[in-house]
């Protein structure tokens, strides 16, 4: 218990010095229950992720309150169902299965980024195993933890809404951290990949982790949106500046939905 308590501790402390040194928004120095130790990329200190603000978290009561979540989340891209993709490596080539049925716009907005060829060639810039495993994330354009995907049509950062399915509930909840006595679905067990982010909930744009061990303590803040299938021992030797030589869909891009 103390061991994992320490581990925790030191998890957060390097957290806050990457988020403090990019000058973005770090993770509280002192956590509620509903703000766990977090994994969290820093977008810079002036991006607004304003462009998920019309996601209803609560919608007003209406005839079909499901058809104007629907509509609400049609305009990002969502993956109907599963895919596979596999992460080259220079010390061999990880799959990972991406759930679009749990986690539609998590999954979607990855994958996305995958077809666009965004990942190809960037590092993991934070890599964190001492003194346990935790995390290794990657996925910043800019490699030092303060990036996100610049849509090439907006020339705007793109960012999507923070997606848990609670266990047992039909659809996910958009924007809202889950309280404590709600477990996820989807679940930070070894091998997961989920979406980083900053203290907002809906600033989650291109950055990535994979999980090193099961790092339950962050279940119901962050997304996850797949799991690691072939390859784990490969993720586990990932070291800081470990060059992404590609991510390739290989099967489900059928799947993949774009924006309405």
């Amino acid at each position: 218990m103390l061991r994992w308590i320490l581990s925790c501790f030191l998890a957060m402390s390097v957290l806050l010095t990457s988020c403090t040194n990019a000058g973005g928004v770090s993770a509280s120095a002192s956590p509620t229950a509903s703000e766990s130790q977090s994994a969290t990329a820093s977008p810079t200190a002036n991006s607004k992720p304003t462009a998920i603000a019309t996601i209803p978290t609560s919608p007003k009561p209406s005839a079909n309150p499901e058809n104007s979540l629907e509509a609400a989340l049609a305009r990002f891209v969502q993956l109907k169902g599963s895919a596979t993709v596999e992460l080259k490596l220079k010390s061999g080539t990880v799959k990972i299965e991406l759930d679009g049925v749990n986690a539609p716009v998590t999954a979607g907005n990855f994958a996305d980024l995958v077809k666009r060829g965004l990942y190809n060639g960037l590092t993991f810039h934070r890599v964190v195993k001492d003194p346990t495993p935790f995390v290794a994330q990657g996925g910043d354009p800019l490699g030092d933890g303060t990036g996100n995907f610049t849509d090439p049509v907006t020339s705007q950062p793109r960012y999507i809404p923070l997606e848990i399915l609670p266990d047992g509930a039909k659809q996910p909840i958009y924007g809202e951290i889950l309280p404590p006595t709600q477990k996820p679905k989807l679940r930070h067990n070894k091998g997961a990949i989920a979406m980083a982010r900053s203290q907002s909930p809906n600033s989650a744009s291109s950055q990535f982790y994979l999980a090193l061990d099961d790092i339950y303590f962050l279940d119901g803040s962050y997304a996850v949106f797949g799991y690691v299938t072939e390859g784990m021992e490969l993720v586990e030797k990932i070291q800081v500046g470990d060059r992404i030589e590609s991510i390739t869909i290989t099967k489900g891009e059928e799947n993949l939905k774009q924006p309405a």
